[in-house]
């Protein structure tokens, strides 16, 4: 059994905490099976955060995330904390973690299961079997480039300014994650910016094909051009393994991704830092989706992306491959039953609330070998 492994669990706001309350019970689930025992500690962020202390995320939080060896997220944000200053909202949170713990692959895979395939907005031939991975660069680009601000002109009107910046190393490191990740599964990389109109789209091709040729000639590298490649993932996305981009175009082409698979409650995502000498690395797990406050409460949100996000968090941060499979072929099955959540509902199927979703989960579990 994996003993004393530091989780920090930050359910956040909205539908968060409902959802993470699943994933928890599969955390316990995990130890009565005596598959491994986690030493869990939970806090505060988003808007919760800021309803306690005026802040999204305050220090002894992110030292709590520094010293754990993987935190699990939520969800956060909310109508009611609109009214903040930019310099304050509840996303905040998210983005200073992946600052100070230096998190900067982004891994989102957008996998379309079987039961779901009529769930998602294309025909079934284009996207059955579907099975791609995107690596988002999450700490550099235009979300986080100097000079940034709103500036007022001389004659009175303002400027909006952000910086689309990478450097070398920036490119080369989250590269590297994206060929690694390849090289396990396909074997096939696309390299996604704009090194027709962006001076640093051009410095972004030229790094990967180098890093590539000289460290990765097993894997199959190609490029394209961002917009061409929003039109490919509509069009035939079944030619994608992994793709690997900067942070404005991952975070759009991920979305369009996820869409193909039927819906965003079922997404999981990581974040991943640098390993250190021992192997060790900061990483941060969480759905995809948003804080859906309309439903929070309520019990109707979808808890299967934060249960797989727990998943990917058990696969890449301890290396616990066959449970982390243990709970996706879980969570397929409940599918493959006919169960769901208002979010997945189709014709002919059962919907359940968030709890029934968690139960029905941990009994595909004890099925597996609890």
């Amino acid at each position: 059994m994996i003993a004393n492994r530091k989780l920090l669990l930050l359910p956040g706001d909205g539908i968060g905490p409902e959802v993470m309350a699943e994933a928890r019970r599969v955390i316990d689930w995990l130890a009565r099976s005596g598959r491994a025992r986690f030493e869990l500690a939970e806090d505060l962020v988003g808007g919760a955060s800021i309803e306690a202390t005026g802040k999204p995320i305050t220090e002894p939080v992110i030292e709590r995330a520094l010293e754990a060896d993987a935190v699990l997220f939520g969800a956060v944000g909310g109508p009611q904390w609109d009214s903040q200053p930019f310099d304050n909202r509840p996303e905040i949170a998210i983005l200073e973690l992946r600052k100070r713990l230096g998190l900067f692959a982004n891994l989102r895979p957008a996998p379309v299961f079987d039961a779901l395939i009529d769930a998602s907005p294309l025909k079934p031939e284009i996207v059955r079997g579907l099975d791609i991975m995107i690596v988002r660069e999450s700490t550099g680009g235009i979300y986080f480039g100097e000079p940034r601000g709103i500036e007022t002109l001389p004659d009175g009107t303002k400027r909006g300014i952000n910086t689309e910046v990478y450097t070398t190393p920036e490119i080369e490191r989250v590269a590297r994650v994206a060929f690694e990740l390849a090289r396990k599964r396909q074997g096939r990389l696309t390299s996604v910016e704009k090194a027709n109109v962006m001076e640093s789209g051009l410095l972004w091709r030229q790094t990967v094909t180098a890093l590539g040729a000289e460290e990765y000639p097993d894997v199959q590298l190609s490029h394209m051009y961002a917009d061409n490649c929003a039109m490919q993932l509509a069009k035939n996305p079944r030619q994608f393994d992994v793709i690997v981009t900067g942070n404005l175009f991952g975070d759009l082409l991920s979305d369009l991704a996820s869409m193909l698979t039927g819906s965003l409650g079922m997404l999981p995502s990581a974040t991943l830092g640098a390993p250190d000498a021992a192997g060790r690395r900061h990483a941060l797990y969480e759905p995809i989706h948003g804080s859906a406050p309309d439903i929070a409460g309520k019990g109707l949100a979808n808890p299967l992306a934060q249960i797989l996000s727990l998943a990917m968090l058990l696969r890449y941060s301890f290396d616990m491959q066959e449970d982390a499979a243990a709970i996706e072929a879980a969570v397929s099955n409940v599918l493959a039953s006919g169960m769901r959540t208002a979010d997945i509902e189709q014709k002919g199927t059962a919907r359940i609330g968030t709890r029934t979703m968690g139960d029905a989960v941990l009994r595909e579990l004890d099925k597996l070998g609890g």
